[in-house]
């Protein structure tokens, strides 16, 4: 053995646990393992955990924030008009130095896997180029899948169809759509039905901006759980944001959830950015923002959370800490039961990697060693505290390190540290 992690907790719950490392790869996990001239680390009893997996992100626009000026209104309508703004100012140089400095702080937040939208309607094809780029240079360290994504909607921007074929054909993963950003909610089911066939025919996965609206009568996502099940897509299919399902009748909804399961689409939340920028046009009572997260779990839906953006015309704050992420989503989905709360870190890590089809990711022996040690004793305790990652490793090369969380004092009478975990 190379590498043996020594006395620590698993996310599902077993504990005194060793993982030896190997070639990069995890060679065996148990109780006492022997491993004779290993380097051993000790996790202490804290969490060991697969990395976190964003599966929803645009890291074309990531950093961007402030240009060409802010969005006062903090509105999704003025973020698109900033985005349309900001394209033609554009350079490849700058598009990859925003996203490289982006992936070093996902780095070393533990998230080693990203599902990236790109916009496909610049005729000039820059973001795709850019990212194209920066998947390259950080593929030693971190996983990113691109989707060609027609921002201005594929039946709406006159190029979005064959931009995106040639998108497709210089390297981007997975086909993306918008359907209800086109002009009418008949074009919007015609671009599901067009895309879907195209994926189907290229062997590609699919990932749909869908029903990003607080209309009920908005219901693309029905339109590709038919076709993902006609084409025989099943797997293969995801529905990003979903927010339209927060006001639909619970009957239609009834029906609609086992249609997602018989196509096995997923769905993706993107809890930070739902929350802040659906229910603008509600007064009192006002809606929560977010896809019925619960319900989609408990139909056996594979449901993940989503970071979406940091720091660009759609959202001015984040960091890249999935952490956040599960925990808004825990709180709007109202998630606070001992399984539920285990269930958003899932959101965050396993359901996203299956969305992804990520190969060897786990804990188990024959996974990758890609691994986090987190300053915290179990998957909820690293939600409430958005924990320290102490460690993140790479194929079994350590390749971030964070110290404990812990705040020294100077009060009279009481100890020196204040410790935020939870007491014995």
């Amino acid at each position: 053995m190379d590498t043996v992690i020594r006395n620590a907790t698993l996310p599902d719950g077993r504990r005194g646990i060793d993982l030896a490392i190997l070639e990069g790869k995890i060679a065996a996990v148990g109780a006492a393992l022997a491993a004779r001239g290993a380097r051993e680390i000790d996790a202490g009893g804290d969490l060991v955990s697969p990395p976190f997996v964003d599966a929803h992100f645009h890291m074309d626009a990531t950093l961007s924030y402030g240009l060409p000026r802010v969005n006062q209104s903090g509105t999704l309508l003025e973020g698109i008009a900033l985005w349309g703004e900001l394209k033609p100012q554009l350079t490849q140089d700058a598009l990859v130095e925003r996203a490289m400095r982006y992936c070093d702080w996902a780095v070393a937040r533990g998230l080693l896997a990203i599902r990236t939208h790109v916009d496909v309607c610049d005729d000039r094809l820059l973001a795709v180029e850019a990212l194209l780029e920066v998947k390259r240079r950080v593929a030693p360290y971190l996983d990113m899948q691109l989707v060609a994504f027609p921002q201005d909607g594929l039946l709406r921007s006159p190029t979005a169809l064959p931009n995106l074929k040639r998108a497709i054909a210089l390297g981007v993963d997975v086909v993306g759509g918008i359907p209800h950003f086109e002009r009418t909610m008949a074009d919007g089911a015609e671009s599901v039905r067009i895309l879907c066939e195209f994926a189907a025919g290229q062997g590609l996965r699919v990932d749909m901006h869908c029903d990003e609206s607080d209309d009920p009568l908005s219901r693309h996502i029905e339109t590709l759980a038919y076709h993902s099940h006609r084409l025989g897509l099943h797997g293969r299919v995801a529905g990003s944001h979903l927010t339209s399902m927060h006001s639909m009748d619970n009957y239609y909804v009834s029906k609609l959830l086992p249609l997602m399961k018989e196509a096995g689409v997923a769905a993706i939340a993107n809890p930070l950015i739902n929350i802040t920028l659906q229910g603008r046009h509600d007064s009192y009572p006002k809606r929560r923002g977010m896809t019925r997260v619960p319900e989609l779990m408990a139909a056996g839906i594979d449901v993940a959370f989503g970071h979406d953006c940091v720091m660009d015309p759609w959202y001015s704050l984040g960091s890249g800490d999935m952490l956040e992420v599960a925990h808004m989503g825990l709180h709007v989905a109202q998630m606070t039961g001992q399984d539920a709360m285990r269930a958003c870190y899932a959101a965050v890590t396993e359901a996203p990697a299956r969305i992804l089809g990520l190969h060897h990711y786990g804990l188990e022996p024959g996974c990758h060693a890609d691994l986090l040690l987190l300053d915290a004793a179990s998957p909820v305790e690293a939600i409430r505290l958005r924990a320290a990652r102490r460690m993140v490793m790479r194929r079994g090369t350590v390749i971030s390190e964070s110290p404990r969380a812990v705040a020294r004092l100077n009060l009279p009478g009481r100890p020196e540290q204040a410790d935020f975990r939870q007491l014995p």
